[in-house]
């Protein structure tokens, strides 16, 4: 574990281009940007200005990075209008209305297919 957290952990930015910190050991000041928006808070266009690293035997890369924005420099999150309103639901329409068949469905229809099961599986026993 002292291994882990020693190749993690590197305040300067010398090893990995941006300092970086062991996972849950984020210095006062820095949040990822889920805990910006818990606050309601966006980081505004800012640089990142650090980054959280654990390392795992179960990804490729070897580790999973969460990066980190000043809470000093962040802003505030744009309210919702209408009109975002509005381009949020017909968004949302697109994604559970089926592009073959035309049916809207109570939930989102899965992106890996591009329709709804139904015509997908009408067209895999159509086609020999």
């Amino acid at each position: 574990m002292a291994t882990a957290y020693a190749e993690c952990f590197d305040p300067t930015g010398a090893r990995y281009g941006l300092p970086t910190f062991p996972w849950k050991f984020a210095p006062d000041g820095l949040c990822t940007r889920r805990q910006l928006r818990a606050q309601g808070l966006r980081p505004g266009g800012q640089p990142i200005a650090a980054q959280l690293m654990r390392l795992s035997r179960r990804r490729k890369s070897g580790a999973a990075i969460a990066y980190l924005y000043w809470v000093d420099r962040a802003l505030p999150v744009r309210p919702m209008t209408s009109r975002r309103c509005g381009a949020l639901a017909l968004a949302m329409l697109a994604r559970r209305t089926c592009p073959v068949c035309g049916v809207v469905y109570s939930y989102c229809l899965p992106t890996s297919l591009g329709m709804c099961v139904l015509c997908h599986d009408a067209r895999r026993t159509s086609t020999p």
